[in-house]
């Protein structure tokens, strides 16, 4: 097998062309196999499997600098650089990174996990390699799966053609990002560079100027109507437009145009140049090409004869938001959703179906999501917009400013918060409460039940004053008969030696170290917040005469939940008592399951058990 002797991009000069089809098929089945064991992005790596091999034939990683945009589609360059035989390690703890990790290998330049970055990154290289007297090193940008649809993937490349910065931008055009990618541009282009009309026309009005005996002044008056003519055909090039020069489009499976295209773009001297490259998500492997949402973007484990995964089994967050929101739907009209193409994995596709026009899917753009949710309440409409945690980092200007400072009634749901697991550092939801608690007027619920998110859709609705967060995790939930009330915190469990103030889904880890702590002698009332701000004054009144005070919660213990209460505490008069803030430190968290990191920070039963009576012990 061809694929066991690929152990860095240089073997692959080596093949014929017959050898390449040969390894293009083993690279993609040992795809399928090996994310079949551990879950991981699928459908994208299997569309880029001839466009990786291309790039490191035409480039020399490390020497010339290749960044990956979004990460998540560079598993086959993992493979042509040597890790082929750790992917049985894949986001696993202490194994391969579900993406580019330069703690990896050299040819992983930089770890860029989040969409449309790559094209700022290639702008700062290319400076920085001409001012160095690098300039021997080319910068290469894998741009595609829906980045361009990131309005910071624009502002590069006008920076890029402005400044005429030497770098080869390879837009891998599959048409989706996880969903259809909601962008004009390149489907657009595709479909016109392609038609054979534009084709016959463009060469009709060549041909025809060609063969007229006309002074040059008359060719130049005719061309100029040319150019005039093919707008018939074609849009105005707005790659030129802005200074990048265009290839394209390129087949993206036929690796001699590949590397002709490549070969072309990278002796291009005088600028940025784009190489429009027309891919298959999913190539090769029929369940991916049939899954008409996502072709298998992103799954879990599976059965790779046939594509299914098995049942998750149990309830979660994010379906129940999906059912409980559209019960809402059905009952306002003022009611819309909104989401940065991920309507599938956010749980609004039902959503969609049955409110099309209620509907908005904005692409990879954050930021516009929540400036446009901010116009929309602006105008009297009730906007619910979905994010995953780390992503909504992206828009904390525009919570603060948009939405905050206008005390605009928009609900963000929050998916994934917390610890998030295999996909690692970047995708870890632990930083919204430190961040969406400097908003003024914000207001932060954390369910610790399904029923509690049904219960705290409908308490969102009737705060007019100002946005609402609402953070879920990734995985099943706990459901309880037991629900609050309104915007105060609920008493799980009385105590008289401590208090613990369990943010969400923390709170059954907290009720499970209670059972410990009474083995040990140790009363402890626990408390679930419910609403993380404002904190609920009843309830510090209520513990602020016990001994000592913990707080637990998924997220960072810097500024977050324990920050809130601390803070709370200070405000009241007389003694306070001792606090434990129990979170996440202040640092990057690797990849691993959920439960396996919880446990390293302390952050289970066990861990917040020992903390207890440690502190207890030091009062």
């Amino acid at each position: 097998m061809y694929i066991e002797k690929i152990q860095s991009p240089a073997d692959l000069r080596a093949l014929d062309d017959d050898q390449l089809l040969e390894l293009c098929e083993e690279i993609r089945e040992f795809l399928v196999d090996a994310v079949s064991r551990t879950g991981g992005h699928l459908g994208s790596n299997l569309g880029a499997v001839e466009l990786t091999i291309a790039v490191h034939r035409i480039f020399e990683s490390p020497r010339d600098a290749i960044v990956w945009d979004t990460g998540h589609q560079a598993y086959v360059h993992k493979i042509l650089t040597g890790r082929a035989a750790e992917f049985d390690t894949l986001r696993q703890r202490h194994g391969l990174s579900g993406y580019p990790n330069p703690a990896e290998s050299e040819h992983d330049l930089l770890e860029n996990s989040h969409a449309s970055a790559s094209l700022s990154w290639a702008s700062g290289l290319a400076t920085g390699f001409e001012l160095t007297d690098h300039q021997h090193r080319r910068v290469v940008a894998i741009i595609g799966d829906g980045s361009m649809t990131g309005g910071m993937a624009f502002e590069a490349l006008n920076n890029l053609g402005h400044y005429g910065q030497r770098a080869v931008i390879i837009l891998n055009d599959n048409g989706r990002s996880y969903a259809p990618t909601v962008s004009r541009l390149a489907t657009v282009m595709s479909r016109l560079r392609q038609s054979p009309n534009y084709l016959k026309g463009r060469q009709a009005v060549t041909n025809i100027l060609d063969r007229l005996p006309l002074g040059v002044e008359v060719k130049r008056g005719l061309s100029g109507a040319a150019a005039a003519m093919r707008e018939m055909w074609e849009p105005p090039a707005f790659f030129e437009t802005l200074g990048v020069r265009y290839l394209g489009p390129i087949d993206g499976h036929d690796i001699a145009a590949l590397e002709s295209a490549l070969r072309d773009a990278s002796s291009y001297e005088d600028g940025p140049i784009v190489v429009h490259v027309l891919t298959d998500k999913g190539r090769g492997y029929a369940p991916a090409e049939a899954d008409e949402e996502k072709h298998l973007h992103d799954i879990g484990l599976f059965d790779p004869a046939t594509g299914n995964s098995p049942s998750a089994g149990g309830a979660n967050f994010t379906s129940e938001f999906s059912s409980a929101l559209l019960d809402i739907a059905d009952r306002r009209a003022d009611v819309v959703a909104i989401t940065a193409a991920m309507p599938g994995s956010t749980g609004l596709i039902p959503f969609q179906d049955r409110y099309p026009d209620r509907f908005f899917d904005v692409g990879i753009a954050e930021q516009h999501a929540l400036t446009s949710a901010a116009g929309m309440a602006r105008a009297g409409l009730r906007p619910f917009v979905a994010i995953y945690s780390t992503f909504l980092a992206r828009g904390f200007d525009q919570v603060m400013y948009d939405i905050g400072l206008h005390r605009l009634p928009v609900i963000i749901c929050i998916d994934r918060a917390g610890v998030t697991g295999p996909d690692g550092a970047s995708h870890h939801g632990i930083h919204d409460i430190a961040m969406y608690a400097r908003v003024p007027g914000m207001t932060i619920l954390a369910p610790s039940s399904i029923q509690e998110l049904s219960a705290m859709l409908e308490q969102a609705l009737e705060i007019d004053d100002g946005p609402v967060a609402i953070r879920w995790p990734k995985g099943n939930a706990q459901e309880s008969h037991v629900v609050g009330n309104g915007l105060s915190a609920r008493q799980v469990r009385e105590g008289r030696d401590v208090a613990i103030l369990a943010a969400g889904p923390m709170l059954q880890a907290a009720e499970a170290a209670a059972d410990l702590l009474t083995q040990e002698g140790v009363d402890a009332a626990i408390w679930d917040p419910r609403v993380l701000k404002p904190v609920d004054r009843d309830m510090i009144r209520s513990v602020i005469e016990l001994p000592l005070i913990v707080t637990v919660e998924d997220g960072s213990r810097v500024g977050g939940f324990g920050s809130l209460v601390a803070d709370a505490l200070q405000r009241r008069q007389g003694q306070i008592p001792r606090l434990l803030q129990l979170g996440t430190p202040d640092e990057y968290l690797p990849h691993g399951a959920a439960a396996e990191i919880h446990a390293e920070l302390g952050l289970d039963a066990s861990g917040i058990a020992a903390e207890v009576i440690k502190a207890l012990e030091s009062c």
